[in-house]
């Protein structure tokens, strides 16, 4: 992979990564506080709705940023030697170690950031300290394991479908895919392994987030209504997100050329 070719991945997965996670940032916020034992009112209810979004605006360049060079690099290496029905599994590892190197970032990111949303009277640099302070530097990848199992899967499935999806797409029309047809690849992809995860999980806890397991409640049996809110909440969530993607991806692209 030349380095304007990485150069080209890396502003693109950064940008794409910022923009939507400043844009949804309050979305997120509300969830976390749902979640939260304290309450939703207690937790902060809507007050300081951007409590935490200096460690995402600061975490979620690098963090996406990382993610995609590390595919995409990889990728490049492995395709050379790749036969077609080899592809797929390029494909997976390259998306593995992209979750790998990206929850390096990720994962402290999402620890101060959360913590910050249920601590909304506390700076960003306050909770950064205390963490430190009390936690040492494990304390900002606690559960960074749990957050690389959990999302390694996913990955393996997603991302597969989407490049033979976009494959697909440009054989049947004879040229390489238009950044809205990227997206509507993405989305279908994020479909199918959202119900992939309701179909194989149990109603989830409020620990949702492995990287802040501040919150653990028991499982209970699954719901079928619940299981068709949390489908659909994630789908219209990472929507806005794999558009973004499919945007920044179509103009790597150009820029490659």
């Amino acid at each position: 992979m030349e380095p304007r070719e990485s150069w080209a991945a890396l502003a693109a997965g950064g940008v794409a990564g910022v923009c939507v996670d400043l844009i949804l940032f309050p979305l997120d916020t509300v969830k976390t506080r749902l979640q939260s034992p304290q309450g939703f009112r207690k937790a902060g209810g809507f007050r300081g709705i951007y409590a935490g979004v200096p460690s995402t605006a600061i975490g979620s360049f690098p963090n996406a940023a990382a993610f995609f060079i590390t595919y995409e690099n990889v990728k490049s290496m492995l395709h050379h030697d790749s036969t077609s029905y080899l592809t797929p599994a390029t494909h997976m590892v390259a998306a593995s170690l992209g979750e790998v190197v990206a929850c390096l970032i990720r994962v402290p990111s999402e620890v101060i950031k959360q913590r910050a949303q249920v601590s909304p009277s506390s700076s960003t640099l306050q909770i950064l300290y205390r963490t430190l302070y009390h936690e040492g530097i494990e304390g900002l990848y606690r559960g960074y394991k749990s957050t690389v199992l959990r999302e390694i899967p996913f990955s393996l499935v997603q991302f597969p479908l989407w490049e033979s999806l976009k494959d697909l797409w440009s054989w049947k029309q004879g040229h390489v895919v238009d950044s809205w047809q990227s997206a509507v690849c993405g989305a279908f992809a994020e479909v199918f392994v959202t119900l992939l995860e309701v179909l194989t999980s149990q109603e989830p806890s409020s620990c949702e987030s492995p990287s802040l397991c501040l919150f653990a409640e028991p499982k209970s049996s699954p719901d079928p209504s619940r299981a068709r809110e949390k489908a659909s909440s994630r789908v219209s969530w990472l929507q806005p997100y794999v558009a973004a993607l499919g945007e920044f991806h179509d103009n790597r692209n150009r820029l490659k050329k």
